[in-house]
């Protein structure tokens, strides 16, 4: 089993910064692929970053492409999501997820064997 942790969430500015941070533990954790969610009310959950257990090969959708950044410490067990140039629309719960099956990054919730428990990230304008 592999345990998720999310922090940094928060209330920002719009035209601000923030990280968020995803603490994984258990068995071979870091050899997974990470993915970042978020949901709003009212909406579907989507997919807004995904890494590969190497870190070579990501994914953005195209409304965070060139504001958001994700990386991983595999030493730490860590996978993270810069976030700036927030704007209102950005304003979710934020979960990180974990891949245990290799393939190309997933996409779909349903692609993600282990959830952490979100973190609201709320974008003022």
């Amino acid at each position: 089993q592999v345990e998720l942790v999310e922090s940094g969430g928060g209330l920002v500015q719009a035209g601000g910064s923030l990280r968020l941070s995803c603490a994984a533990s258990g068995r071979t954790a870091s050899n997974y692929a990470m993915g970042w969610f978020r949901q709003a009310p009212g909406k579907e959950r989507e997919c807004v970053a995904g890494i590969s257990w190497s870190g070579v090969s990501t994914y953005y959708v195209d409304s965070v492409k060139g504001r958001f950044t994700i990386s991983r410490d595999n030493a730490k067990n860590t996978v993270s999501l810069q976030m700036s140039s927030l704007k209102p629309e950005d304003t979710a719960v934020y979960y990180c997820a974990a891949d245990s099956e290799w393939r190309v990054l997933g996409t779909r919730p349903e692609d993600y064997d282990y959830w952490g428990q979100g973190t609201q990230v709320t974008v003022s304008s």
